[in-house]
């Protein structure tokens, strides 16, 4: 069936977004040196991400550091690592449901129930792709503000890293597949109602959609 295959898709995409918005939040790639000015080389390019700050020398010694003091980080790193922590869980308890949920498993006897509960797990896919959003959008703001302002020195200026691009896309992928599995999830329809024959006796008006009528007058 159609919802079925919107299902299955939904779920497929939520899940890469999920291994995807896993990788950016380890990944650190938020923040990399910015190269300003008449300096085209650098002995050392800075890499900074949610949990470590890497240093990469100019003959590719790669040297990685966690951050001494949670309390010392800015303020949007900090959410960041919240959102981002609180997004990852929201997803695994999505795909569960999301299984539970499939109109392709036998986990859950009724339909009615699968569909809420899929159409549940859809949601949660669209919440922890907002959440993952969220960090992505005031880091990359947090960049391109601290990038022109003069007050900030140059050496201590940053670009967006690749992180945040593949965040984006991780986003991108949550909120579409959560949209596709909750609308593949929709419950079984209604019966529609039968239509009235033009040419049906007296007190017949409304007939079985299976079942021709007696009359003159047929179903359609």
């Amino acid at each position: 069936m159609a919802s079925t295959g919107l299902q299955l898709l939904g779920l497929v995409l939520s899940l890469l977004g999920w291994a995807g918005g896993a990788v950016v939040c380890a990944a650190p790639l938020w923040r990399v040196t910015a190269f300003i000015g008449n300096s085209l080389l650098r002995a050392q390019v800075v890499w900074e991400g949610l949990w470590m700050s890497c240093i990469v020398q100019s003959t590719g010694e790669i040297q990685c550091k966690a951050y001494d003091s949670v309390l010392a980080l800015p303020g949007d790193m900090q959410a960041a690592r919240v959102l981002s922590m609180l997004a990852l869980l929201l997803c695994a308890l999505a795909l569960a449901l999301g299984v539970l949920g499939a109109k392709c498993t036998r986990c859950l006897g009724r339909p009615s129930l699968k569909a809420r509960v899929g159409q549940v797990s859809g949601g949660l896919f669209l919440l922890a792709g907002f959440l993952y959003l969220i960090p992505i959008c005031w880091t990359a703001h947090a960049v391109v503000r601290d990038f022109y302002d003069p007050r900030v020195a140059d050496p201590h200026k940053r670009e967006l890293g690749p992180a945040l691009f593949l965040g984006w896309g991780a986003s991108a992928l949550l909120l579409i597949g959560g949209a596709l599995l909750a609308v593949g999830s929709s419950p079984p329809g209604a019966i529609s109602s039968p239509t009235f024959s033009g040419g049906g006796g007296g007190g017949r008006g409304q007939a079985s959609p299976n079942k021709p009528t007696d009359g003159g007058g047929q179903v359609k």
